[in-house]
């Protein structure tokens, strides 16, 4: 057996579906594409929205991320997961705005641990008026999004993907081009901050923070899509991508 062979006997059965998916939504099959999207549309939404910290922006920049992904699918050449190469897309889309509107912008391959100190005294204190402990699921959930924006720039994302989206070390590393000791403790520092400011409640809500619903699943499915229809032949494929039934759609990952 080949070498090349041999690599594919072993390759992860995730990763021969990402090449699949990837060739078939390069030739012009709005379906696969479709099922990329979908698969991906929370991961994306939520690195987006840990760097911009706003739930409309962060949509357009997972759509604009989309479209330039869409365009480079021809390159992809499974050296890393889809997922991943997804998220240094969207991650570079939504620093891109945040250096458009002229906000002040921490690279994440290069700010320091340091710059967590000013926060300390910014997580001791309470987002709402008078949380209860007692609170109910959904306000619990409120309160853990509020936390989230206050950690620093270098830890937020770092923490949205280890502890929301449950990436490793390695494969948030690759993501965010960073080395893995520094996703460590970063990692490490975010949640002691986190945990410093929510305590025991921390555990109750993190399946539902920031949801993503149906609702907006499909709107940016439908939204990308038709944007890639109207390229036309300006674009590296024609395709039409047309109503999928409803039973044929795979459902959001949710995990």
């Amino acid at each position: 057996m080949t070498n090349a062979g041999k690599q594919a006997a072993i390759a992860p059965p995730e990763r021969e579906a990402d090449v699949e998916l990837a060739a078939r939504a390069a030739a012009g099959d709005a379906r696969a594409f479709e099922t990329i999207m979908r698969r991906n549309n929370q991961l994306l939404f939520r690195t987006a929205r840990s760097i911009l910290k706003n739930d409309e922006e962060a949509e357009d920049a997972v759509q604009e991320a989309y479209i330039h992904a869409y365009r480079a699918l021809g390159g992809f050449r499974a050296e890393a997961k889809l997922s991943t190469w997804l998220v240094r897309i969207v991650a570079n889309e939504a620093l891109g705005r945040l250096r458009r509107r002229a906000a002040e912008v921490i690279p994440l391959d290069t700010a320091t641990d340091a710059d967590a100190a000013p926060m300390e005294a910014v997580m001791d204190q309470t987002p709402d008026a008078q949380p209860e402990r007692a609170a109910e699921r959904a306000q619990v959930r409120r309160l853990i999004e509020a936390r989230i924006d206050m950690l620093p720039d270098a830890f937020r994302t770092v923490f949205m993907l280890r502890a929301v989206q449950e990436l490793t070390v390695e494969e948030t590393a690759a993501a965010l081009n960073i080395p893995e000791a520094t996703v460590r403790t970063r990692f490490f520092r975010a949640r002691s901050l986190m945990r410093e400011g929510l305590s025991r409640d921390l555990d109750l809500a993190y399946e539902q923070v920031f949801a993503f619903d149906g609702a907006r699943c499909d709107r940016i499915v439908a939204s990308v899509m038709a944007r890639i229809s109207k390229e036309g032949t300006r674009g590296r494929n024609s395709f039409s991508p047309g109503p999928a039934p409803a039973s044929s759609r795979e459902p959001y990952d949710r995990s």
